[in-house]
């Protein structure tokens, strides 16, 4: 359902940091907006378009399904988040698909109007460039816990890379909502039981608190150790 353009949803978006309210007002009568029901698809893999979506409104999976049909998701993406950025600037086909996980406001940019953006603005093009060193960071680290972590550690450092998400204060994280048994077992390459068992473990081992529908992790900094510890001797 395509919906009228506003400055309002812009102005949190990093890659537009700065930008004066009238050159806000131009790139919105650029962008085409739209509300992408919840469970709709995005963005499809292996697709040729190669406009980018800014996430203006709700969340949004990145998520890659097998041959098989298992799922595997790498993250959950909200308001002011940017999708679709590497078909824009190389022209390959897409890596991921991404699915609304609720409805989703969305602006969409051309990639020649995206390039556009990144050249025009010195400020655009280091936020850019700042987010797809994150993105391999993250990628590789999650390379790394796939290949060199058994399934509780996964969990583990699952668990710490959500707390981190939610924001921690004064050494405690709480996620909320937090993610279902078998969103965590695709982030994290296993199955739901075995996710069941190890969330479980942690509740009992203190790491982990149930409260309502989000998880509480009461002492980040012992969860940071733990899961420091075993890095260093994978």
């Amino acid at each position: 359902m395509t919906v009228q353009p506003s400055i309002v949803g812009l102005r949190t978006f990093g890659i537009l940091a700065g930008f004066a309210p009238a050159r806000l007002e131009a790139l919105a009568a650029e962008c085409t907006w739209r509300r992408v029901a919840a469970g709709a698809q995005l963005v499809r893999r292996d697709a040729h378009d190669r406009d980018v979506h800014l996430i203006v409104g709700g969340r949004v999976r990145v998520t890659v399904v097998t041959g098989s049909g298992r799922q595997i998701a790498y993250k959950d993406l909200g308001a002011g988040s940017v999708v679709g950025v590497l078909a824009a600037i190389d022209g390959a086909a897409r890596s991921t698909d991404v699915l609304a996980l609720e409805e989703a406001l969305v602006a969409t940019l051309s990639a020649e109007r995206f390039g556009l953006l990144l050249r025009e603005s010195r400020e655009a093009n280091d936020w850019m460039l700042k987010s797809l060193v994150e993105m391999v960071r993250e990628l590789s680290d999650r390379v790394f816990e796939v290949s060199a972590l058994g399934v509780q550690n996964r969990v583990h450092a699952e668990v710490l890379r959500l707390a981190r998400e939610a924001g921690i204060a004064g050494n405690r994280a709480v996620i909320d909502p937090a993610p279902t048994h078998p969103d965590i077992a695709a982030r994290v390459s296993t199955y739901r039981e075995q996710v069941t068992r190890e969330l479980s473990a942690m509740v009992k081992a203190g790491l982990l608190e149930r409260a309502g529908h989000a998880l509480v992790v009461p002492d980040v900094s012992r969860l940071e150790a733990i899961v420091a510890e075993v890095r260093r001797l994978a």
